[in-house]
């Protein structure tokens, strides 16, 4: 493992400069780019102090922890298919609900409406990938078509139909993940 880089890795993430870092752990700069660059090792104490400044410990610094997959395939999505209300929805990102976001992808059938939400913190957006759908926040509808986006915050109740003769593909996100 090469300390300095993972180091460095940690503290481009903190948006620190290595003066500020250096600063908040009463080491020099030219200390810390010596350690970024292994060109010098940091005594347990000093590495310690680096790493509580970074936001971590000596146990998590050194884990072997599983690098996070970033590109997930055809074979990764879950689906679900609803053939009473006629929508399929996949989740395209597995264990999503882990995450600080959910990306969904669902499928409205002519005249079939996705579940209703209730109220809740955080954010939702959509893309319109094909057909037409109403969204209902609250009281209000409003009519988004393809190649057309949505976006609001679920303070209210609110749910997805298809009013179209064709059927509706929607990508939703939800932060927090709700589905």
């Amino acid at each position: 493992m090469k300390i300095g880089d993972k180091i460095k890795r940690l503290r481009l993430k903190n948006g620190l400069t290595q003066e500020e870092l250096a600063s908040r752990c009463e080491l020099t700069k030219g200390f810390i780019s010596q350690v970024e660059r292994d060109l010098t090792s940091p005594s347990i104490a000093t590495l310690i102090d680096m790493l509580d400044c970074l936001g971590t410990n000596l146990k998590d610094f050194f884990s072997d922890a599983v690098d996070e997959k970033i590109v997930f395939k055809k074979e990764d999505i879950f689906e679900k298919q609803d053939d009473e209300q006629k929508y399929l929805i996949k989740w395209l990102v597995p264990n999503a609900q882990k995450n600080t976001m959910e990306p969904i992808l669902i499928c409205l059938e002519s005249g079939s409406s996705f579940a209703e939400h209730n109220p809740h913190d955080g954010e939702e957006f959509g893309y319109v990938l094909s057909g037409s759908i109403n969204i209902y926040l609250g009281g209000r509808k409003y009519k988004a078509r393809k190649g057309e986006s949505f976006y609001f915050k679920p303070s209210a109740v609110h749910s997805i139909a298809n009013p179209g003769k064709s059927k509706a593909t929607v990508l939703w996100v939800s932060c927090p993940p709700s589905f």
